[in-house]
C-alpha cells in the first residue's frame, strides 16, 4: 500500500516510463527533453468536471507553449475512450463560450495503472480505481518543481497553474522569491543576506532599486 501511494516529491526526478497516448507512443521523459511538462491525471472520461478542465486546458495551450511548456494528461481509461470523448468535447460541447475544442495534448491510457502508481495518482481512500485530480510540474531537467493535489469533485485553476511556472521559471532565472498572492508584474522578494555584514549593508546602504523593509524583507521592482 506504501508503495501504491507513493508520489514522487519535489524535488526528486520525475519517474520515467513509456505509454500510449492520443497523439502516438510517448517516452517520459526523453521526448520532453529541454520542455517544461505540466503533467495532470484525472478521473475518467465523460464526466462534466473533467470536461471542463480540458476545455480550459486545450484552449491556453498556446500560452503554455510559449512559455516552453508542454501539457500531459493521463487516465485509466483506453485510448479509444479518450479519443471518443475528444471527439465529443469538440463536436458538442460549448461552456463559457469554449466552442470546438480540440484537444491535442497527448492523453496517456494507463489501463495497467503503472504510471499512477508510479506517481501516486491512485489514492484508496479517494478511488481504488480512479486517479485523482493530480498536478505534477516537471522542469526540463526532469525534476519535479511543484505538486498539485485537488479531490475528485473539484476542477482546477488552470490560470493559478499558469501563474506558478511563469514564478518558478522567473525565480529560476533572476534568483528571485514571490511573496503571497503575487502576479506577474508585481514585486518580487531579495532573497534574505547570509552575514550579519550582509544584514547590516542591505539596511544601511540599500542599492537604488529595492525597497528595504527590513534586513530580511527586500522588495524590487519584477524583472522584465
Amino acid at each position: 500500500m506504501d508503495q501504491q501511494i507513493r508520489l514522487p516529491l519535489i524535488g526528486e526526478k520525475a519517474p520515467s516510463f513509456k505509454a500510449e497516448t492520443t497523439q502516438g507512443p510517448i517516452s517520459f521523459p526523453e521526448d520532453f527533453k529541454g520542455k517544461w511538462v505540466i503533467f495532470f491525471s484525472h478521473p475518467a472520461d465523460f464526466t462534466p468536471v473533467c470536461t471542463t478542465e480540458f476545455m480550459t486546458f486545450a484552449s491556453m495551450q498556446p500560452e503554455f507553449d510559449a512559455l516552453n511548456c508542454r501539457l500531459l494528461g493521463l487516465s485509466i481509461d483506453s485510448t479509444y475512450s479518450h479519443i471518443a470523448w475528444l471527439r465529443t468535447i469538440k463536436e458538442k460541447i460549448e461552456y463559457k463560450g469554449m466552442k470546438g475544442v480540440e484537444v491535442t495534448f497527448p492523453v496517456i491510457s494507463d489501463l495497467t495503472m503503472e504510471v499512477s502508481r508510479a506517481f501516486g495518482m491512485l489514492q484508496p481512500a479517494a478511488s481504488n480505481t480512479q486517479a485523482v485530480r493530480a498536478v505534477f510540474m516537471i522542469d526540463p531537467e526532469g525534476t519535479v518543481r511543484a505538486v498539485l493535489y485537488y479531490p475528485l469533485s473539484n476542477g482546477r485553476n488552470m490560470q493559478e497553474i499558469k501563474r506558478m511556472l511563469i514564478a518558478m521559471q522567473m525565480s529560476d532565472r533572476e534568483e528571485v522569491a514571490t511573496p503571497a498572492n503575487w502576479q506577474p508584474g508585481d514585486d518580487v522578494i531579495v532573497p534574505p543576506p547570509g552575514s550579519c555584514g550582509m544584514a547590516k549593508e542591505r539596511v544601511e546602504s540599500p542599492s537604488a532599486d529595492v525597497k528595504v523593509l527590513d534586513w530580511f524583507m527586500v522588495l524590487k521592482k519584477c524583472p522584465k
